[in-house]
């Protein structure tokens, strides 16, 4: 028995979206906690305004986008006063593109980490997007004030605005696994990621409406998974007239699994071999 030979045993992932290990992640949703109280802490750490940067990067770029847009270029905004329209797109937008960006290179940001411990490495970018709702529940303060300021209620709609929440979610998750994992092998991401989300803002009816397209061209439209996410999140909050484009959002949500579910894919794929590349 002395002499009994011990073979090693090797923590490998497991390859495709079948084969997550549910399991495992919920065994290690503590550390899920950790990281994203971690970068919460980090986020404002050292800084003279603190948690009210999220309050003002969507209050300054709407006030931008009021003064040259709505003022002078006179765009339309479906019958809302235009500070409230753009803000409900900014507000979103800001979620997610602050999501996108930071989650899209927190691999190589946590490469001390992942070379040295094992864990489920979907929870690096799952934690980085999941901190930025704080951002986004103090920037729906200045929502609700804005609403009421303009004498806007919400009607039942409104129960519907955590869905288009949980659907920003998925596609910030799903590009960012996506983008992760490219970023440990080629870090051309960092340097792409600013061009990428600035055309991604205006092919997204965030500060303009969608009924600027053309009708025929909306389903198309709908290809970009925000477009209906962002149209719907504002019908839910301020109850556009008419009905919301029910072809173009429904077109948007299932973009938005395709773009989850790859990103799993492609992530859970190049997992065996992140800790090599970093």
């Amino acid at each position: 028995m002395e002499n009994q030979r011990v073979l090693p045993t090797r923590i490998r992932p497991d390859r495709g979206l079948a084969h997550i290990d549910w399991r495992e992640l919920w065994e290690y949703r503590e550390l899920l906690f950790i990281l994203i109280w971690r970068d919460i802490k980090v986020r404002y750490k050292q800084t003279l305004l603190g948690a009210a940067w999220a309050i003002l990067q969507p209050l300054g770029a709407m006030l931008v986008f009021t003064f040259f847009l709505g003022k002078l270029a006179h765009v339309p905004s479906d019958g809302i006063p235009y500070p409230v329209f753009a803000y409900s797109g900014l507000l979103l937008w800001q979620f997610f593109s602050r999501a996108l960006t930071e989650a899209s290179t927190s691999l190589v940001v946590n490469e001390r980490v992942i070379t040295k411990v094992y864990f489920p490495r979907l929870l690096v970018p799952s934690s980085v997007v999941l901190a930025g709702l704080l951002d986004f529940a103090i920037a729906f303060v200045l929502m609700l004030a804005l609403m009421a300021f303009y004498g806007i209620g919400a009607s039942w709609s409104v129960l519907l605005a955590p869905l288009f929440l949980l659907l920003a979610m998925a596609v910030a998750l799903g590009v960012s696994f996506w983008l992760s994992a490219f970023d440990v092998k080629y870090r051309d991401v960092r340097y792409t990621l600013p061009f990428l989300t600035q055309i991604w803002l205006f092919a997204t009816p965030v500060v303009y409406p969608s009924s600027l397209v053309p009708a025929w061209l909306r389903p198309w439209y709908g290809l970009n998974p925000m477009v209906g996410v962002v149209e719907g999140f504002r019908w839910s909050l301020l109850g556009v007239p008419g009905s919301p484009n029910f072809a173009m959002i429904g077109v948007s949500i299932i973009t938005v699994a395709l773009v989850f579910a790859g990103g799993v894919i492609y992530f859970r794929m190049m997992e065996r071999s992140l800790a090599d590349l970093i």
